[in-house]
């Protein structure tokens, strides 16, 4: 696992990320390149966002902080990431402006 703790440690690629998972809330991203464990955006995926009636569904106020401390299931999937190398990532489900899961195709050799 990526000895990186906190969002101004990442890259800028893995800030982005991050921030498009807060921007999010819920929902989740389609078709997420990874190229040497960092989420590329060329080619851009696609962001399904998810509408719940009755609850706040806008952007987490962490997205306007500088820098903190990373959550686990932030840790575990640039841990993922760097596991899969290159590659694309089907799905990340988003709750609560943290990934969920994510969802991969891999060939078995």
């Amino acid at each position: 696992m990526s000895a990186t703790l906190t969002k101004g440690g990442l890259t800028a690629t893995r800030r982005r990320l991050l921030g498009l998972l807060q921007e999010i809330n819920f929902g989740r991203i389609e078709n997420l390149t990874v190229r040497g464990g960092q989420p590329v955006f060329d080619p851009s995926p696609r962001v399904v966002r998810e509408v719940k009636f009755g609850a706040d569904h806008g952007p987490r106020p962490e997205r306007a902080i500088g820098d903190f401390a990373l959550k686990t299931q932030v840790l575990e999937m640039f841990a993922a990431f760097d596991r899969l190398g290159t590659g694309v990532i089907d799905v990340v489900e988003v709750k609560n402006g943290l990934p969920f899961k994510m969802e991969f195709a891999a060939t078995v050799c």
